[in-house]
């Protein structure tokens, strides 16, 4: 797994948290954007936006963590999440599993230079790296039931793959 960074973020210069995306949101990068969003809501904050102008693709994994912040955001109260400066490849991906409609339409809260100077580093172990797979896909579910289907295998695998290592380390 790559430890260059690719998530990068903004916490202080406007009222909401701004995290840029560089290359490809993947499976490798869900754990730190997860993470750092989780722990930023914890201490109370509410708006976030997710700019992929620098983002050439996503995978589900990517996908699904942006679903499962929205939301958590949701369910929180008041929280919002935008998805800005999306490349026709990323809307269409959002929009075919249904996450495009858990995102904010409504005007951005303030004004951004674009500057994210915080990167953000996180290294999952195996364990963690499952759960936030499983935990993306779920979102992606919960989003459209039309995507159990799609996701149905990777799933079944990670509970399988949870269960093995269960088994292993109670047998040591």
């Amino acid at each position: 797994m790559s430890l260059h960074p690719t998530i990068f973020a903004d916490t202080e210069s406007c009222p909401a948290v701004w995290i840029r995306v560089a290359g490809r949101g993947s499976f490798q990068s869900s754990p730190a954007l997860k993470d750092f969003a989780r722990r930023l809501m914890d201490e109370g904050r509410r708006q976030f936006v997710v700019d992929l102008k620098d983002c050439s693709a996503m995978d589900s994994t990517f996908m699904g963590t942006l679903a499962s912040l929205a939301i958590r955001l949701r369910d929180l109260g008041g929280g919002e999440l935008w998805v800005v400066n999306r490349n026709e490849r990323n809307t269409e991906l959002l929009a075919g599993l249904g996450i495009d409609t858990l995102f904010s339409d409504t005007p951005l809260p303030g004004t951004h230079s674009g500057e994210c100077p915080e990167a953000v580093h996180h290294a999952a172990d195996k364990a963690g790296m499952r759960e936030a797979v499983h935990e993306a896909h779920a979102a992606c579910v919960a989003v459209d039931s039309r995507n159990e289907d799609k996701f149905k295998d990777v799933i079944e695998h990670l509970k399988a793959s949870a269960a093995r290592d269960a088994a292993k380390a109670a047998a040591q």
